[in-house]
C-alpha cells in the first residue's frame, strides 16, 4: 500500500500492515568498488555505504495515543522536552511501560474485551523517538534507504517532517527511501511506535512482551546499478543411487570433495534520471574462491536483461557444507555498466549442500539426517531480544561444545548475524516466521478455535504471506537453513496454507514445517514433515509404528523447566530404532529472566509476575539448559551426553601374566557422524581405582562416518581389589572457532570390581580385638562412648541427640527418616505435591514411642533401634538402626515398610542437619553436576567436590536440585578441617548436600528469599529418590521406571566415621 498521510485507523486494520515499504531483499553486502569491497571485508562487514542511526535518541513516552506528542515528528519541534533512549533497546529495559512476561493468553485478558483486529486505547504505550544526523559522505548523490532491522509492533516513519511510512512485523526488516526528502545535513528522523496492532494478534509468542526500536537502524545508499536481490542456489550434483557424485578430479586430501552447480539469480536496479529498470544494461561476472582465497571458478559473464541476470557455475570438486564439516565458499559478484566500468561489487558466501526429502525420510548429502536441536529465544537478562554479537558467539560456541546440531528460531526470524554464524560454526536451522496466536484458539490446554486468527480469513491472508515473503527473501542464502516454518501454534486453516504454498513457489528446496496441523488435519498438506510438540515417547512409538505417512520430528521436546530432562534418552534413543523418527528441538536454550532490584536494592532476577505485569504466566520464562546468565545449568551434562555423536564403550578384561593378572583395555568406537570421520579427535583412557586416577594413555583411532572400530589400548594396571572405572574421552586435538585444544567432545566409560581379598585387609573382628565401649544407662538418654568419640541417643527425642569426635559436635537437631523434596516445575505441573503431599506431612512430624528405644550390647558394639510412626493414611511405620562399633563407626539402616494404598514416594533416606560453618563437601559417585535416576546418562563416576551453597541449582524459583546418583562415600567438612564420612553399604546411595531443608525451599519463590548466608548444612543420604521428569512440565509423569513406589518397601544403609 502507498499513502503520503499517515492514519492510525491502520492500527486495527490487518489489511493494512505495511505503507510504502521497501519489497523484501536479501541481506547480502554491497559495495561501489572491488577495492571498497576488500577493505570492507578485511574489517568484518563494514560497508562504506552504510551508516549506522544506533546510540542515543530523543524519546518521548505515552501510555496511550490520545496523550502522545502529536506534532513531535515536524522540524520545527523543540526536542528539548523529551528525553534520551539508546536504539537498540526496548522501552521496557530503559525505564517506560512494564516489563510483562505471558505465555499464551493475550496479555489484555481480563483487562479489555477484545476481539480480533481491535486494540485498546487506553492503554496501547506509544514511543516517539527522534534521531538528528548530518548525512554521511559516502551517501551524498546516491538513491538513500532507511533499514530498520526490528521493531515492536507497529510503527510509522517520517523524515524532516514528511511522511515517509508505515510497517509491522516485528521480527523481519522494514525499509523506506528516503532520497526525496534526506538532506546533507540537519536531517531529523522521526519514528512513533506503537505498542500494539492487529497484529499483537499474531505475535502472541511465549515470551516478555516489549516495544520500541530494538534491533539496529541504519541508512544506506545504492551503486548506480544495484544488485536488489540475490538468490543463489548451490547444491551438489546427485548420482542415481541418492548420493552426491563423486568429483571429477579431487584433491590430495580432500576425499570429501563432490561434484556441485550454482546458480545466481540477480534483480537489478539503477540510479539515473527516468531510468526504468528494464533500461539497466551492464554486464554480471562471478568468481568462486574457498576459504583459503584459491581460485575454484570463474563463470561466464551474464548480460542484464530486463533488470535480471542469471549466472550458472558446474563445479567438478567441491567441499559440501554440514554442521560437521561447514565448508564454505565465497562467491564474488561483479557488475559492471555499458560501458564494462565496476559499479557494484558482491561478497557472497556460500555452502554446497543437498536437501531432499525421499521415501518419507529427509536426507542431507544423502545421508539421513537426524536433528539434535534445542529451540532458541534472543534473550538478554538486561536488554530483553536486544542482544549483541557478544551474546550471540556464547550461544553458538556453547552449542556446539554441547553437540548441539540444530535449532530452530523460535517463534520469530532472528538478527541476520545469527545466520552468518551458524553458516560458518556448522548448525542446522529451522527458520519460522513470525506467526503465533496461541490465545485464540488455546484456552487453558483446551482447543477452542470459535475466533481463531488467522484461520481461514480472508483479511489476514496477505498480512501472514508478507511475513513469510518477508523472511524467505531475506534468508534464503544460508545454507544453514533447511527449513522453513509457518510460525507456531496458530491453529490452522487457508492463511497458514497460503504461507506454506509460497514457501513451496519460491524455495524448492527446502522443506516447509508446522505443527499447527496436528490440531487441525484437515490441512495436512501445509507441512511436509509430521511435527509435534511434548508427544511422550511411548505415543511417538505408536505414531513410528503405525504406517506414518511422514518424517517425525519433535518440533519442541523435553521441556527443561526447572529442574527438567528427566528421561531425555527415552527420546534420543528413537532415533536408532526408526529411521523415519529424525529428532528434535529441546525446549528451551536459556531462562528469559530479567534484572531487577530487591527491596534492599540489590539486583536480583525477576520473572513474570514480579514487575506489576499481571496476568501471568510466572516462571513459565525458565525452560532453559543455560541460566539467564548465560552459564550453563546442570541439565547442559545430560544434553551433551545424549547428542554426542561419538558412542564410546570401553572394556575391561584382566589378562593372566607370570606375575599375576594384568589390565587389558578394549575400546569400540561408534562413529555418528553422516559425513566427518574421528581423525579430529585424540583419545585418552584413563582408569580410575576407587575415583583415583591410575594410569592414561593417549590414542588414535581412524573410524570412517557411519562405521565402528574396536581398539585396544595399553594401560599397566596390576590386579588388585577394587573399583575400577575405564573412561575414554575424545578431545580435539587442535583449537577450533568454537573449542580450545583439549575440549571433550564425547565420552564413555565402564566400571567394574575386582572383589578378591588382597594381603594387607584388615577384617572387622581385628580390627575391633581389644577395643570395647563405655555404655551409660539415663532415664533419658544412652551414653555409648569409645576412644576419642561419644554418641549420644535420646528416649525422648527419638534419635542421636549428640555425636562428638575429639572434641567436636556435630549435631544440632537428631537425625530423621526423611520423606519429602522439594517439588520440582514438573512435581507442581502434574500434581505430584498435591497427590503425594500426606509426605510433606510425614517428614515433618512422626509418632514415636519413647518407652520403645530398643538396646542391644556386646563388648565392641552396641545397637540402637528406633520405630516411628508415619502420619500417612493408611499407616505404616520406619526403622532405623544405629550400630556403634568400638572404633567409632556407627552404622545405619533405615528401613521403611510400604503399605498398599499409599501414594508415591518423593525419597527416603535419613537427614542430617550441620552446622553452616560445615561448608564443603567431596564424594566418589557420579558427577560432576547435579543428576537424577532419568537424568544420570551424562555424569560419569569420581571423587568430586563442591559446597553447600554451590550445589544450589540456579532455577528461577528453587526447588529440589543438587542431587547426585550411585555415591559410594560422602566426606564433609568444616572450616577447622574436622570431617564426618558417609560410606554405602551393600550398595551405593544417591545423597544432597544443601544449604537449606526441603521445607526452606518449597516455601521460596525466588533464590533471594532464601536465607544468606545459610544457617545450617543440610545432608540427605537416599536409598531412593524420585527422578525428575521432563517430557513436559504441565501434567507428564515421572515415568514409571523413575518412580518410588509407597506400596513397597525402601532401605538404605551406610556407616558413619570421623575423617
Amino acid at each position: 500500500m502507498n499513502s503520503r498521510v499517515p492514519d492510525l485507523a491502520w492500527l486495527e486494520n490487518p489489511e493494512v500492515f505495511q505503507v510504502n515499504r521497501e519489497k523484501a531483499h536479501s541481506d547480502h553486502r554491497f559495495y561501489d568498488s572491488v577495492k571498497a569491497m576488500e577493505a570492507g571485508e578485511r574489517d568484518g562487514g563494514e560497508m562504506e555505504l552504510r551508516q549506522p542511526l544506533n546510540g542515543g535518541w530523543k524519546f518521548s513516552y505515552a501510555q496511550c495515543p490520545d496523550k502522545r506528542q502529536k506534532e513531535f515528528y515536524r522540524e520545527d519541534f523543540d526536542l528539548s522536552c523529551l528525553d534520551e533512549i539508546q536504539v537498540p533497546g526496548h522501552i521496557q529495559t530503559q525505564g517506560y511501560d512494564k516489563r510483562q512476561y505471558i505465555n499464551t493468553m493475550y496479555p489484555w485478558d481480563g483487562h479489555s474485551e477484545l476481539r480480533p483486529p481491535h486494540i485498546d486505547w487506553e492503554y496501547n504505550p506509544v514511543a516517539s523517538y527522534v534521531k538528528e544526523f548530518d548525512l554521511k559522505k559516502e551517501l551524498e548523490g546516491r538513491r538513500v534507504f532507511v533499514s530498520f532491522q526490528g521493531v515492536e509492533t507497529a510503527f510509522y516513519v517520517w523524515l524532516n517532517g514528511e511522511f515517509v511510512g508505515f510497517s509491522e512485523d516485528t521480527f523481519t526488516p522494514s525499509e523506506f527511501e528516503l532520497t526525496d526528502y534526506i538532506r546533507k545535513t540537519g536531517n531529523r528522523l522521526a519514528v512513533e511506535v506503537y505498542k500494539r496492532s492487529s497484529a499483537s494478534w499474531i505475535e502472541d509468542q511465549d515470551f516478555f512482551r516489549f516495544s520500541g526500536i530494538f534491533r539496529e537502524v541504519y541508512l544506506y545508499g545504492i551503486p548506480r546499478i544495484h544488485v536488489r536481490d540475490l538468490f543463489v542456489e548451490a547444491d551438489l550434483v546427485m548420482d542415481e543411487n541418492g548420493q552426491p557424485a563423486e568429483a571429477d578430479s579431487p584433491c590430495p586430501g580432500r576425499d570429501a570433495m563432490k561434484k556441485g552447480r550454482l546458480q545466481a539469480k540477480l534483480e537489478l536496479t539503477g540510479v539515473h534520471a527516468g531510468e526504468t529498470d528494464r533500461e539497466i544494461e551492464g554486464q554480471v561476472r562471478a568468481v568462486l574462491t574457498d576459504g583459503e582465497g584459491m581460485l575454484v571458478c570463474e563463470a561466464k559473464e551474464a548480460a542484464i536483461e530486463n533488470g535480471r541476470a542469471v549466472l550458472d557455475m558446474v563445479l567438478p570438486a567441491v567441499c559440501p557444507w554440514s554442521a560437521e564439516s561447514p565448508s564454505l565458499y565465497t562467491l564474488t559478484l561483479t557488475v559492471l555498466d555499458r560501458d564494462g566500468q565496476v559499479a557494484e561489487a558482491i561478497p557472497q558466501t556460500v555452502g554446497f549442500r543437498h536437501f531432499e526429502m525421499r521415501d518419507k525420510i529427509m536426507y542431507l548429502n544423502g545421508k539421513r539426517i537426524v536433528f539434535k536441536g534445542i529451540n532458541r529465544h534472543e534473550f538478554n537478562i538486561r536488554r530483553g531480544r536486544a542482544i549483541t554479537r557478544e551474546d550471540m558467539l556464547w550461544d553458538i560456541r556453547f552449542m556446539k561444545q554441547h553437540n548441539i546440531n540444530a535449532v530452530r528460531t523460535c517463534h520469530y526470524p532472528n538478527q541476520t548475524l545469527w545466520y552468518e554464524l551458524c553458516d560458518r560454526y556448522g548448525l542446522y536451522m529451522i527458520d519460522e516466521a513470525n506467526l503465533e496466536s496461541h490465545g485464540s484458539w488455546q484456552k487453558m490446554g483446551a482447543c477452542e478455535p470459535s475466533w481463531n486468527v488467522p484461520g481461514s480469513l480472508p483479511q489476514w491472508r496477505e498480512c501472514v504471506v508478507d511475513r513469510a515473503r518477508s523472511m524467505v527473501e531475506r534468508d534464503k542464502n544460508h545454507p544453514a537453513i533447511l527449513i522453513w516454518s509457518c510460525g507456531n501454534e496458530a491453529y490452522a486453516g487457508e492463511d497458514i496454507l497460503a504461507m506454506s504454498r509460497f514457501f513451496k513457489e519460491r524455495d524448492p528446496s527446502r522443506v516447509v514445517h508446522y505443527e499447527g496441523v496436528f490440531w487441525n488435519r484437515e490441512f495436512e498438506q501445509i507441512s511436509d514433515v509430521e511435527s509435534q510438540m511434548y508427544t511422550k515417547p511411548q505415543d511417538v512409538e505408536k505414531y513410528l509404528t503405525s504406517d506414518p505417512k511422514k518424517p517425525f520430528i519433535l518440533c519442541e521436546y523435553s521441556h527443561a523447566m526447572g529442574n527438567s530432562l528427566g528421561g531425555m534418552k527415552k527420546y534420543t534413543d528413537l532415533a536408532d530404532k526408526y529411521p523415519i523418527y529424525q529428532g528434535g528441538f529441546i525446549w528451551d536454550y536459556m531462562d528469559q529472566a530479567l534484572v531487577r532490584q530487591d527491596v534492599d536494592g540489590e539486583e536480583v532476577l525477576g520473572y513474570g509476575g514480579d514487575f506489576t505485569d499481571r496476568p501471568t504466566d510466572y516462571n513459565f520464562c525458565g525452560n532453559g539448559i543455560v541460566y539467564g546468565t548465560r552459564e550453563p545449568s546442570p541439565k547442559a551434562q545430560e544434553v551433551k551426553f545424549l547428542y554426542q555423536n561419538l558412542a564410546i564403550r570401553p572394556k575391561i578384561a584382566w589378562e593372566s601374566q607370570k606375575d599375576g593378572s594384568a589390565m587389558k583395555v578394549s575400546v569400540e568406537i561408534a562413529n555418528g557422524n553422516l559425513f566427518a570421520d574421528t581423525k579430529a579427535y585424540d583419545f585418552i583412557c584413563r582408569i580410575l581405582k576407587e575415583g583415583e586416577a591410575v594410569a592414561e594413555s593417549v590414542f588414535q583411532a581412524d573410524v570412517a562416518a557411519g562405521e565402528s572400530q574396536s581398539v585396544s589400548v595399553p594401560v599397566s594396571v596390576c590386579r588388585e581389589a577394587g573399583e575400577y572405572a575405564c573412561q575414554v574421552s575424545a578431545v580435539l586435538r587442535e583449537e577450533t572457532i568454537w573449542a580450545s585444544k583439549g575440549h571433550e567432545t564425547a565420552f564413555g566409560e565402564s566400571v567394574s570390581r575386582v572383589d578378591e581379598e588382597c594381603r594387607g585387609n584388615v577384617s572387622e573382628t581385628e580390627r575391633l580385638k581389644g577395643r570395647s565401649l563405655n555404655v551409660i544407662h539415663g532415664d533419658i538418654n544412652l551414653g555409648v562412648k569409645g576412644e576419642d568419640f561419644s554418641v549420644l541417643f535420646s528416649r525422648q527425642d527419638g534419635g542421636i541427640v549428640s555425636l562428638r569426635y575429639g572434641g567436636k559436635e556435630w549435631i544440632t537437631t537428631p537425625p530423621m527418616p526423611t520423606y519429602w523434596r522439594a517439588v520440582t516445575d514438573n512435581d507442581k505441573g502434574n500434581g505430584f505435591g498435591v497427590d503425594s503431599a500426606m509426605w510433606f506431612a510425614a517428614d515433618q512430624f512422626r509418632r514415636y514411642d519413647k518407652t520403645k528405644m530398643e538396646v542391644e550390647e556386646e563388648t565392641d558394639r552396641v545397637r540402637v533401634t528406633f520405630t516411628y510412626g508415619l502420619v500417612v493414611v493408611p499407616a505404616t511405620k520406619t526403622k532405623v538402626v544405629y550400630e556403634v562399633t568400638a572404633d567409632g563407626k556407627i552404622g545405619v539402616k533405615a528401613h521403611y515398610f510400604g503399605k498398599e494404598g499409599l501414594p508415591k514416594l518423593p525419597l527416603f533416606g535419613v537427614r542430617f542437619r550441620f552446622r553452616s560453618d560445615v561448608d564443603t563437601f567431596a564424594y566418589y559417585g557420579y558427577g560432576p553436576e547435579e543428576n537424577y535416576i532419568d537424568r544420570a546418562n551424562g555424569a560419569r563416576l569420581g571423587i568430586f567436590e563442591g559446597t553447600p551453597m554451590g550445589n544450589v541449582s540456579r532455577y528461577l524459583v528453587p526447588q529440589e536440585c543438587g542431587g547426585r546418583t550411585g555415591v559410594r562415600w560422602l566426606k564433609v567438612a568444616d572450616r577447622q578441617g574436622h570431617g564426618l564420612k558417609f560410606t554405602a553399604k551393600e550398595k551405593p546411595f544417591d545423597m544432597n548436600v544443601l544449604p537449606y531443608t526441603a521445607q526452606e525451599l518449597e516455601c521460596a519463590l525466588h533464590r533471594e528469599e532464601l536465607c544468606n548466608p545459610p544457617r545450617y548444612t543440610i545432608v540427605s543420604i537416599l536409598g531412593a529418590a524420585r527422578g525428575v521428569g521432563g517430557d513436559d512440565s504441565w501434567g507428564a509423569p515421572v515415568h514409571e521406571e523413575f518412580e518410588i513406589s509407597g506400596e513397597k518397601d525402601a532401605w538404605v544403609e551406610f556407616v558413619i566415621e570421623a575423617v
